[in-house]
């Protein structure tokens, strides 16, 4: 049986023109011509045609392309042990590319990989990457910035909502403390704090005592994380920045 150019080109998913130049560099010529002088494929083209297709998409030259095909020494079956490892060695690379594009997003997004309706879940009405970009400017440079990264990218939606949850219930007994009068420099007030450093270093980076200081400061300066703070219970983000002061200044001493 043989088939009309039309039909092999239907059959590879390739245009009749790509075979007719095929044929003009003598890469794939047809076993036949009809009466009319048109183009006659045979089975044994068609094989042919599959291993040039095959070589082409591993982006090898149709020079290199004819070599290989025309090589005296090749039988069938070293054509297909040399695909198979090219194609074995290519997909490990194309593996090894979506992984390094994989990172990249979740990077990108601050490991904060989930659905739309998964961040409403997880984090009711506070946006996750509301953020991102600001944080990348003012730390992206640093250690501890790049540490947070590695450790987030990891955390599936499960981590995040233990995470979400242990901050719920900190601040819950921290409001308490402040309504039993408890005051900053007190024993109570400074296990909080020391608790609230360390969910820190367990969940993004090493928090030193200085750096802890750094980030009670912004707590307070800094509108934004004034406002998240205090709406835990009015007036929290100062009381807490006294009593990371006064939980730093103990160590230190």
């Amino acid at each position: 049986m043989s088939y009309s150019v039309g039909q092999v080109a239907g059959f590879a998913g390739v245009t009749v023109r790509t075979l007719h130049h095929y044929d003009d560099i003598a890469l794939l010529v047809p076993s036949e011509r009809s009466h009319a002088g048109h183009r006659r494929y045979s089975d044994d083209d068609l094989d042919r045609l599959q291993r040039i297709l095959f070589y082409r998409e591993l982006g090898f030259p149709l020079d290199e392309v004819a070599a290989l095909l025309d090589d005296p020494d090749a039988d069938p079956r070293a054509h297909l042990r040399r695909q198979h490892d090219l194609l074995t060695a290519r997909i490990e690379k194309l593996q090894k590319m979506a992984a390094a594009v994989e990172h990249a997003m979740e990077a990108r997004t601050m490991g904060i990989n989930l659905t739309p309706e998964e961040k409403f879940e997880v984090f009711g009405d506070k946006d996750p990457e509301q953020y991102v970009e600001e944080a990348e400017q003012r730390w992206g440079g640093t250690d501890t910035y790049a540490e947070s990264q590695r450790r987030a990218a990891r955390y599936t939606k499960d981590d995040w909502k233990r995470m979400q949850a242990e901050v719920n219930a900190w601040s819950e007994r921290y409001g308490a403390l402040m309504d039993a009068g408890e005051p900053p420099a007190g024993e109570a007030a400074m296990a909080m704090a020391e608790e609230h450093r360390q969910h820190i270093s367990t969940w993004f980076y090493a928090c030193s005592y200085e750096l802890h200081q750094g980030l009670a400061d912004m707590y307070v300066s800094d509108d934004r994380f004034k406002a998240f703070y205090d709406s835990m219970r009015p007036g929290l983000a100062e009381h807490l920045r006294d009593a990371i002061t006064a939980n730093a200044a103990r160590r230190a001493s």
